[in-house]
């Protein structure tokens, strides 16, 4: 839910949310392709896997 009563999710919140899923993603499959030597497709499974957790840890700091 983007709105509730108590908390308006603006564009800054959701910009927030995004650079963090994006560097969580960038982290998540550089540390697995180049420095665990994994396979690209395990790289990217752990990328989204690594984006997801950073966009819901930042989504809740967000809402405080």
């Amino acid at each position: 839910m983007l709105a509730d009563k108590d908390h308006i999710m603006t564009v800054s919140a959701l910009r927030y949310i995004a650079l963090h899923s994006a560097g969580g993603a960038v982290f998540g499959f550089v540390l697995q392709y180049f420095a665990l030597s994994a396979s690209l497709e395990t790289s990217i499974l752990w990328a989204v896997a690594f984006g997801a957790g950073a966009a819901g840890l930042a989504w809740h700091q967000s809402k405080r």
